[in-house]
């Protein structure tokens, strides 16, 4: 092998190697930077690991989110909340608004400030939402100061 065939060698080599991170490089800019929790879920009870119902995420104009009971999964016991103690007492749950008033932590792909209802005992808890896995998955942390549960729900495309 002579030096220009090393010399060309090599420039192939560069060539391939700047082609293959220049592609790499642009699928990954193009890829979006962070997810939202707005769109369809499928709720996770973290306890018996069974779906429970679909619920629908939306934002508001201000980006405040708002969640609904779009579909149960299981029969109730109670087709309506008659734990609830606020304005959703008695009222169907299939349709309930469940979260309320979250909002974008700054900074973060975090939606929090909110509150999130359990229908089932009419317990309201602080929320936090974290859109994980490409936004495939959601990460449901409702609390009550330093005692709460995590959920996993999964996005329904």
């Amino acid at each position: 092998m002579n030096l220009s065939m090393i010399n060309r060698a090599q420039a192939a080599i560069f060539v391939a190697a700047f082609g293959f991170f220049a592609t790499t490089a642009g699928a990954q800019s193009a890829a979006p930077t962070s997810a939202t929790p707005v769109g369809l879920w499928r709720n996770i009870d973290d306890k018996t690991g069974q779906a429970k119902a679909e619920i629908r995420i939306t934002a508001n104009a201000a980006g405040v989110l708002t969640g609904v009971i779009e579909k149960p999964l299981i029969k109730a016991v109670e087709p309506n909340c008659s734990m609830c103690s606020d304005d959703r007492k008695d009222k169907p749950k299939l349709g309930m608004e469940i979260i309320r008033g979250a909002v974008k932590a700054e900074g973060k792909d975090v939606w929090e400030k909110g509150q999130i209802l359990e229908p089932d005992s009419g317990k309201n808890y602080s929320l936090r939402l974290t859109p994980i896995e490409g936004g495939s998955k959601l990460e449901v942390r409702g609390a009550i100061g330093p005692f709460g549960r995590t959920q996993t729900w999964v996005r329904i495309q």
